[in-house]
């Protein structure tokens, strides 16, 4: 109970103490009813727990609890490596559902992918047992070397797919690819702002500098964020010194400014930065920065929306809340958190109804009032309010859209099949591409490997219809290479292919800086001449 009396604390605050003792005078007192004359035996620490919960409900969508045994687990991602399967996974209605798979590890190695729900763990029902994070953690941790079983649910398919996941140390990089993409263009791709970041994306910058890089691409599509400084360094490269990069401010928490050092690694030359829908938070505070000193091109689709700062408070028993204590403000002035007095189901439902709206397949939808707009120092207008909007507005791309390709995305077919692929043909496919330029140049999805894959499709049960294959054969075909190279080679790897390829935003800013787009925008510009 102590636990909620201090939470209740935390969240009223010393200006309202009567009113603070009134409502830890009721807790206390409900709770002692309960202890005292209820009809059953009950467990006052769950009742504490799911009091903490919705009352935490009642602010906004991002403070949260969180309970003992899920706080290391939800730290990981953002500060160190472990030895396991390599999945991120939520529990969800009693059951299991795998969130991501982590690039590289065992269990993207073996075909389980985002969606899958596990059902048996070493042959142990895990599915609507009760079973918790902790629990699931157990299960599935191991030392590297030993081997875990798990039977997957998968939509599409009628029956439980079985798999042997070999655990190994799973190492959580920030930065997935860093590449030159042409001899003047560097690209590096960052999936998450986390405690290595900064050093991550500093080791790329002096990397690509070194190979001849004049202009740079950031990509932050599908990025959630993750820490603030995180996004303040990596800003810092790119800023010239004392230019503010993000203010926050809240009404118990005074206006705290981060402004630039002298010492970025790359505050001359073209910066374009890729943004979507899933852009959020951290990533929104390092392109609004870019964004509101004209510093380079934002190009993508309008970002998530998340202009609110949480910070930890730790409870007595090594629980903790995650509790909203802030507003993020761009350089400007722009906030950029999207509404949320619909509630929370609501909020959670913004992409879908983007999607419905047609906002995200046509820059036409996007209307904004003049009370959101914001002047740039070059006089361009850039806007607050619900996300990030871009420079220049890139469609999302459905025209490869069809029932076979839903069907083959939802079995996981082009994963499994590009794992197979390079599983047995792994000795010559090396030998004839000893390295991925190689593979690049003459690998090609041509017909006869996508009637194997298609032959592939029906051992799996998957129809098709002609006109279908026609419209997803050439994106297949690309993912399918994509794969397959990512399993040859690396992770970056599957970028290099498929950005050149099938990312439009990424062919948007390359075609950008070729021909000075920057100028257009009014943008600072250190086009080499």
């Amino acid at each position: 109970m102590r636990k909620l009396l201090i939470i209740t604390s935390m969240l009223y605050g010393s200006l309202f103490a009567q009113e603070n003792d009134l409502a830890i005078q009721k807790i206390e007192t409900v709770i002692n009813y309960i202890d005292q004359f209820y009809v059953d035996d009950v467990n006052k620490n769950e009742i504490v727990d799911n009091a903490i919960i919705n009352m935490l409900k009642e602010l906004d969508p991002h403070s949260v609890y969180i309970s003992k045994e899920e706080v290391e687990e939800m730290n990981e991602p953002l500060v160190g490596n472990f030895e396991g399967v390599g999945i991120q996974f939520n529990i969800l209605e009693d059951t299991i559902i795998v969130v991501a798979t982590i690039a590289g590890g065992p269990s993207e190695k073996v075909g389980i992918q985002a969606g899958d729900k596990i059902v048996f763990i070493n042959d142990i029902l895990v599915a609507g047992n009760g079973i918790s994070n902790k629990g699931v953690v157990e299960k599935l941790r191991g030392d590297k070397g030993t081997e875990v079983k798990v039977k997957i649910k998968r939509g599409g398919s009628k029956s439980l797919l079985d798999f042997r996941i070999v655990r190994d140390k799973i190492p959580i990089f920030s930065v997935d690819a860093a590449y030159m993409a042409t001899d003047k263009i560097g690209y590096i791709k960052v999936n998450r702002f986390a405690a290595k970041t900064p050093e991550e994306f500093k080791d790329a910058l002096l990397d690509l500098k070194s190979k001849g890089m004049t202009d740079l691409i950031i990509d932050l599509q599908g990025n959630s964020g993750g820490y603030l400084n995180a996004a303040f360094q990596m800003a810092d490269e790119l800023l010239d010194d004392g230019k503010l990069i993000v203010y926050t401010e809240g009404i118990n928490s005074p206006r705290n400014e981060m402004k630039a050092t002298a010492y970025g690694n790359y505050e001359k030359g073209n910066v374009v930065v890729l943004i979507d829908q899933y852009s959020a938070s951290a990533s929104e505070i390092l392109s609004g920065a870019i964004q509101d000193w004209d510093r380079g091109l934002v190009i993508g689709r309008r970002s998530f929306g998340k202009g609110l700062v949480q910070r930890p408070f730790p409870l007595p028993d090594g629980a903790q809340v995650r509790l909203t204590i802030a507003n993020y403000y761009t350089p400007s002035g722009r906030f950029i958190q999207k509404p949320y007095d619909h509630g929370i189901d609501d909020y959670r439902q913004d992409i879908a109804h983007r999607f419905e709206s047609g906002e995200l397949t046509d820059s036409a939808i996007q209307h904004f009032p003049d009370s959101l707009k914001f002047t740039t120092p070059n006089g361009r207008t850039v806007y607050g309010g619900g996300g990030i909007t871009p420079d220049i507005y890139v469609a999302l791309d459905t025209s490869f859209s069809s029932d076979f390709y839903s069907n083959v995305l939802r079995s996981g077919l082009i994963n499994k099949y590009s794992l197979s692929y390079a599983s047995h043909n792994r000795k010559s496919l090396l030998e004839f591409y000893p390295n991925l330029m190689k593979f690049d140049e003459n690998f090609a999805a041509d017909d006869e490997f996508m009637e194997e894959f298609l032959a592939f499709c029906k051992t799996e049960n998957v129809e098709y219809k002609a006109e279908d294959v026609l419209k997803s054969k050439r994106f297949i075909g690309i993912q399918l290479k994509a794969l397959i190279a990512r399993n040859l080679y690396n992770n970056e790897a599957y970028y290099y292919i498929y950005n050149k390829e099938l990312n439009d935003s990424y062919l948007k800013a390359i075609e950008s800086i070729q021909n000075n787009l920057f100028q257009k925008y009014n943008i600072n510009s250190w086009t080499k001449k």
